[in-house]
């Protein structure tokens, strides 16, 4: 599971929930697809910190750009 990319493990945990909420299902099914479902929600969060975590990278690195730079305003002004 962990090979999983973000929109994947999400997509599986939308079809979860879905397979969870017709019901039907007998409790050893659903405890399974609960955990299943665990497994796929803790990955995606995952997915997310990694990505939080680059795009702060990049912001911190555009901003360090923009202080050695001098002035940080664009051509226009």
């Amino acid at each position: 599971m962990s090979g999983l990319g973000y929109e994947q493990a999400r997509d599986q945990l939308v079809e979860v929930v879905r397979e969870l909420e017709a019901g039907g299902l007998s409790l050893e099914q659903s405890l399974a697809l609960w955990e299943r479902g665990e497994k796929l929600a803790r990955l995606c969060e995952t997915h997310l910190a990694g990505a939080r975590e680059r795009i702060e990278a990049a912001l911190a690195t555009v901003e360090d750009d923009a202080d050695a730079g001098g002035s940080g305003g664009d051509a226009s002004e």
